[in-house]
């Protein structure tokens, strides 16, 4: 199965009542809607090497998918905590991917160096296959680009987990 990121759109007035206990965090969860979340599968990390160069580093709003925001709870949910990103980090975020074309992240693509850095899942310097995870990144950026801009757009915030 491996480790996967998902992210939920929430509602900013549900964000008290669910901060630090991890039983409200699953409640919190599975209140909202499937169009609500979108899940990036294993592409989670390598879309974060195209966004910042680095393996679990960087600069926001860029960094935010795997690092930012604040943890939601103490409770590790699968590898580290569920994080949150307020509706202003939401709006951040969706400017800065809304600024990345197709062009920019391709040229930002380098399987030797995510070899290097054990870019998760490993498998980007794979030589028959490299168009192949490319376009994979890409779909996943995509996903991922569209479903912050739509919660910018409504004034949510996010959940992010990695499990």
């Amino acid at each position: 199965m491996g480790m996967l990121a998902v992210l939920q759109q929430m509602d900013a007035d549900d964000i008290p009542e669910m901060l630090g206990d991890p039983k409200k965090v699953v409640a919190a969860i599975q209140h909202y809607a499937e169009e609500d979340r979108v899940d990036l599968d294993k592409a989670w990390h390598g879309i974060h090497f195209l966004l910042t160069g680095t393996a679990w580093g960087g600069t926001p709003p860029l960094s935010y998918l795997v690092v930012g925001g604040e943890n939601v709870c103490p409770v590790d949910m699968g590898y580290g905590p569920v994080r949150l990103l307020r509706p202003p980090e939401v709006r951040a975020f969706a400017k800065a991917l809304a600024g990345l074309d197709e062009g920019t992240l391709r040229s930002r693509f380098d399987p030797a160096r995510m070899r290097e850095l054990d870019i998760y899942p490993e498998i980007w310097d794979r030589p028959d296959e490299l168009e192949d995870s490319l376009a994979y990144l890409l779909d996943n950026f995509a996903m991922l680009r569209d479903f912050v801009g739509r919660a910018s757009e409504a004034g949510r915030a996010l959940l992010i987990n990695i499990s």
